[in-house]
């Protein structure tokens, strides 16, 4: 389960792109908290610990407390927008949830045991179609990530949605098929190695004196 992040932040007093580049210049990143039927809120946080934040590689999938006016307000990271150039963020949108809100979120997919896999031991490919899976869930029990067990994988097989367990709780939001997560692909060296070797048996055929001659 992810764990749980803080944020201070400060009420924002005006609006704009002028006041937005005043507070950025000040080391400060604007962010607007919206949802649960409440009206949107402007704040802003401190650069240094948003990035902080963001480097945890679970930001967009955690329940992100901001703490603001003497309360402090349960949302979940929306939209993070960064400067093309330096990649710093910009802004920030936060959806306001309850504590146990139905969500959605993108998890990353990791794989596990690629030694146990006797496809990728004679040397096979993971060829990944989604490195992310769409889940809803429990606000207070969102997964940071799905770990998928390559063991027994031979090349050709494919892992399926259906084949990956899920935490409690969490389901994917595509229920209208049986999804490829991803493949155990044989290598073009080995197809190519293969073709040559038709081509050669063909040929040694072709080139070999008759019986009758």
């Amino acid at each position: 389960m992810s764990d749980q992040l803080t944020l201070s932040a400060e009420a924002r007093e005006r609006a704009g792109k002028g006041a937005s580049r005043a507070l950025r210049r000040e080391g400060r990143v604007p962010c607007v908290i919206y949802g649960n039927n409440e009206d949107p809120q402007s704040i802003h946080v401190e650069e240094k610990a948003l990035m902080k934040a963001l480097h945890t590689g679970h930001f967009m999938n955690s329940v992100v407390m901001v703490g603001v006016g003497g309360g402090n307000v349960r949302t979940l990271p929306k939209d993070v927008a960064f400067h093309p150039v330096t990649d710093r963020p910009l802004h920030v949108d936060f959806l306001r949830i309850s504590e146990h809100a139905k969500v959605t979120i993108n998890v990353p997919v990791h794989f596990d045991n690629e030694e146990d896999s006797p496809g990728l031991k004679r040397g096979g490919v993971l060829n990944i179609v989604r490195h992310e899976l769409e889940l809803t869930c429990d606000a207070a029990e969102m997964p940071d990530e799905i770990r998928i067990d390559l063991t027994g994988y031979e090349v050709g097989d494919s892992i399926h949605i259906s084949n990956v367990t899920l935490p409690k709780g969490a389901e994917s939001t595509i229920t209208d098929r049986d999804y490829t997560i991803a493949t155990i692909v044989a290598p073009s060296a080995l197809k190519s190695s293969d073709g040559d070797t038709d081509e050669d048996g063909a040929a040694d055929a072709a080139e070999a004196p008759s019986g009758d001659a």
